[in-house]
């Protein structure tokens, strides 16, 4: 009875290690089918010149040798394919601000080719067709950072108006006239702007419009946002920046003048005495990164940082004249 038992508890012990195999065999499978899985890339671009369609085919040439899958977006688009890997922006940094409006809340990552003129959110260069930056992608050398949104709300804001916003939200006079323009900051008052307008950008947006008007440069993971003034009449207003887990109230005072509220390049009207709330999204928007690094190379490629005749006997394969 006794050896009958072993003989029955050993047969279980064979089928389980059997079957904990085979359980592995299929996850083996299922891990190297994913990986052999040729990636879906969605392509989305607003308007090419015959430059542009030069690299557009080259692009795609090389996509097809690759044998990855393609999928052309128009705007408006409000949903992709659920398989879709890689959301791929052809253009520069106004085509990227786009692409949100269609990936949206999805978290498929976002990458850019430009196409345009500066393209400081893009990953490949303006004389590069983007070839190496999609065989980096292919491989899956990169990695994807979360990139902070704001979120923009108000009575009356049009149905069509996308309230989400990758760079910033500014509010600024319509007619030649200089606004007022009272803020709260997690309930606390703070002296009111007389200005062009105001300002609310987040770390990303940082090297965009914030920094036409005096606002600081911030490295692109900073959990903060920059309340930056356009224009104030007033020696003292300065740049200030805040958690991004505040919470910003907006009140105008235009003296009957309409005003102007945009979302990065998405803009609607808005009356005075309009409450206007300003707060972090509830979701973010995935960017393929090369590296942490990439930002500080494209503040000195593209801003020209730190451009000094002084600092060029300090690089590497220059020689000191």
């Amino acid at each position: 009875m006794d050896e009958f038992k072993n003989h029955t508890k050993l047969q279980k012990i064979r089928i389980k290690v059997s079957n904990i195999k085979i359980k592995s065999q299929y996850l083996q499978f299922g891990l190297i089918h994913r990986i052999q899985r040729k990636m879906h890339f969605a392509l989305y671009g607003r308007h090419f010149g015959p430059d542009a369609e030069k690299r557009i085919k080259i692009l795609l040439d090389h996509l097809s040798e690759k044998g990855a899958r393609v999928s052309w977006c128009q705007a408006p688009c409000r949903t992709l394919p659920e398989d879709v890997d890689i959301f791929l922006s052809l253009g520069g940094d106004g085509t990227f601000l786009n692409s949100l409006t269609m990936v949206r809340d999805s978290g498929i990552p976002v990458a850019g080719i430009n196409f345009g003129r500066l393209g400081f959110l893009t990953s490949a260069g303006s004389d590069d067709s983007g070839c190496a930056v999609l065989d980096r992608m292919m491989q899956g050398a990169y990695s994807v950072e979360k990139r902070s949104l704001i979120e923009v709300s108000y009575s009356g804001a049009p149905e069509d108006f996308y309230p989400f916003a990758l760079n910033e939200v500014s509010i600024q006079k319509k007619d030649p006239y200089m606004i007022g323009i009272e803020v709260r900051i997690d309930g606390m008052s703070i002296p009111t702007y007389w200005a062009d307008g105001l300002l609310i950008a987040t770390a990303t947006g940082s090297t965009a419009y914030s920094l036409s008007f005096g606002g600081p440069v911030v490295v692109p993971d900073s959990s903060v946002f920059i309340v930056t003034p356009m224009a104030p009449h007033n020696l003292n207003v300065r740049p200030l920046i805040v958690p991004d887990t505040s919470e910003i109230e907006i009140v105008l005072k235009t003296e009957g003048h309409p005003a102007l509220l945009s979302a990065d390049n998405r803009s609607v009207d808005v009356d005075g005495g309009r409450v206007i709330k300003i707060r972090k999204a509830g979701f973010s928007l995935s960017c393929v990164s090369f590296g942490r690094n990439s930002f500080f190379e494209a503040l000195h490629e593209k801003l020209l940082w730190g451009e000094d005749r002084r600092n060029d006997r300090c690089r590497p394969g220059l020689k000191e004249q």
